[in-house]
């Protein structure tokens, strides 16, 4: 997992080769009044999709994995917090694998989490499981499906 300021989106280029076009879509944009709904980017290797929801309680946020995308998530509006670990230490499936939505859940509970404002990005590798919309309120949020 990767927090830190959209600003320094660079830094993350080398990580994956499809991370250059999804920072320079989101560089593009006018992130503030982007409009809901799905955003091609480079066919199925990047693509967006932009929402907004209310905020969870911790113990009400879905603990998540994905094996073929990273996650980049960015709230546009709102705060919204996150749970992590390490997958590898998540060992009670909730629902298991499907591969046509690229989702597990977890029935564990995270061991840590952050909290993220308009201009700041969480980074979820298939290595990162992760429970989004923690908050209160609404959230608007981007999440940047990038191919692993």
């Amino acid at each position: 997992m990767i927090v830190d300021s959209l600003s320094n989106a660079k830094k993350y280029f080398s990580l994956n080769p499809h991370f250059e076009k999804a920072f320079n879509f989101l560089a593009r944009q006018d992130l503030k009044n982007i409009a809901e709904g799905k955003y091609e980017i480079d066919g199925a290797n990047v693509f967006a999709t932009v929402m907004v929801r209310e905020g969870l309680a911790p113990e009400a946020a879905k603990f998540e994995a994905h094996d073929s995308y990273v996650d980049i998530q960015l709230v546009l509006d709102g705060k919204e917090g996150f749970g992590w670990s390490r997958r590898a230490d998540c060992k009670n499936v909730k629902d298991a694998y499907n591969a046509d939505k690229d989702i597990i859940f977890f029935a564990d509970k995270p061991d840590t989490y952050v909290e993220t404002k308009p201009g700041q990005m969480a980074i979820f590798f298939p290595e990162d499981a992760h429970a989004p919309l923690v908050g209160s309120g609404q959230i608007k949020k981007m999440v940047v499906k990038v191919r692993a």
